[in-house]
């Protein structure tokens, strides 16, 4: 078996991470892959020339397509794949039928189905992601639910004192992308309710300027540290007293995984992945989407019991251990890739 991994993402963002991780994951299985990305990840360049990976770089423009057809030609003929995964709608857009290599298109997100004519096997990522292609024509005998999950090895907390954060006090932690979708706005409004707790939130994206300027409306300036993207999400957990996922969309959100995994207390909004894993006051606390006052209020509920934000972090970890890691994902895409190759 072998498996050309196709991506057109961002230098930063979940899925994108997970791209990554799941490559790992699945090389360190001793699975033979060929990475084709855009060179916009150095860090995660460094880590496929860790594992051995092999990997080529394509711009994947959106007006010029032809030198990143042209890599993927020449990638095909030198490794000769028998699968080629495409894990977005712009790489979807570049595949080409091949009959000696079966495509794979990898739904995250709900894509259009035309990105992907030159697929004819499926992967999602949540039940409702199943029904998603399911009513955009895919055949459910040809299409799999797969979940992302965390691997985040144990870290050292990141000191508070490194990020101006004093020792004592509640730190809530959102890790997202600065985009409207993330809800970003929301927490801050809600974090204005909840006195005495700093939030740090480690992303990057469009709606910086934004929010910063939103902080200081709120007066929250002090109160709130803006990290940027970063790469030791372990260690973030392990220093924050919560973990805040405001989605006001999120097909899955594997930042839900990841706090479970670090056994940190979760409080969410109940966009379309939650939904569909949260069990309120059993593995997290949901509330409704864009209300500030039920966050704040499940926030300072957390703060106040530290018996249920215990038992939150057990139940999150147990949810974990069931559903969400590394070695459930490498046995779930391999059990798939072999139906695949004995469909033709």
């Amino acid at each position: 078996m072998r498996v050309l991994q196709v991506m057109a993402g961002a230098a930063v963002g979940g899925i994108e991470t997970f791209f990554f991780d799941g490559v790992a994951a699945l090389a360190q299985a001793g699975l033979a892959q060929f990475v084709v990305c855009r060179p916009n990840v150095p860090h995660q360049l460094e880590r496929l020339r860790g594992l051995g990976l092999p990997y080529a770089t394509a711009p994947f423009g959106k007006w010029w397509p032809w030198p990143t057809r042209a890599v993927l030609a020449r990638v095909r003929a030198e490794f000769r794949p028998n699968l080629a995964q495409f894990w977005t709608g712009r790489a979807a857009r570049l595949a080409q039928r091949d009959p000696a290599c079966r495509n794979i298109g990898w739904f995250g997100g709900y894509r259009q189905m035309k990105d992907y004519r030159a697929c004819d096997d499926f992967i999602g990522i949540t039940p409702d992601l199943m029904r998603h292609l399911a009513e955009a024509g895919a055949d459910p005998a040809r299409t799999a639910r797969i979940h992302t999950f965390a691997d985040l090895p144990a870290a050292a907390a990141v000191p508070r004192a490194s990020l101006a954060t004093p020792d004592g006090v509640p730190l809530l932690l959102i890790l997202a992308r600065l985009h409207p979708k993330k809800g970003v706005d929301t927490l801050l409004e809600a974090l204005a309710q909840v006195p005495g707790a700093f939030l740090w939130i480690a992303g990057e994206g469009e709606e910086r300027a934004r929010y910063e300027a939103l902080a200081q409306t709120l007066g929250l300036t002090d109160r709130v540290r803006f990290l940027g993207w970063r790469n030791d999400r372990a260690a973030l957990l392990a220093a924050a007293d919560i973990c805040v996922m405001p989605s006001r969309y999120e097909p899955f959100g594997t930042v839900m995984a990841e706090a479970w995994s670090a056994g940190t207390p979760l409080v969410t909004a109940a966009a379309q992945g939650p939904l569909a894993y949260v069990k309120d006051g059993e593995n997290a606390l949901m509330v409704p989407i864009d209300d500030a006052p039920a966050l704040a209020a499940a926030i300072g509920r957390l703060i106040g019991d530290p018996a249920l934000a215990a038992r939150l972090a057990a139940g999150g970890r147990r949810t974990f251990e069931q559903s969400f890691t590394a070695a459930a994902y490498v046995r779930d895409t391999l059990c798939f890739y072999r139906a695949v190759l004995d469909r033709t």
